[in-house]
């Protein structure tokens, strides 16, 4: 998985009826866009993340 500061992180929800939670990706700590990520959601929390194989990056526009 690789990112760039801008991208969005979408981890789908784990059970059925749960929501997917998307995130703005706003640092990357790994070598060549390599996770961990530094997230902000939509609440404004922060967050660092190792996503999972439940998320995917959507590249920014």
């Amino acid at each position: 998985m690789r990112a760039s500061v801008g991208d969005h992180l979408v981890i789908h929800g784990r059970s059925v009826g749960l929501p997917d939670h998307t995130a703005e990706i706003v640092e990357v700590r790994g070598a060549d866009g390599e996770p961990p990520y530094v997230v902000r959601f939509t609440d404004g929390r922060e967050s660092l993340v190792y996503p999972g194989p439940d998320s995917v990056v959507r590249r920014r526009d």
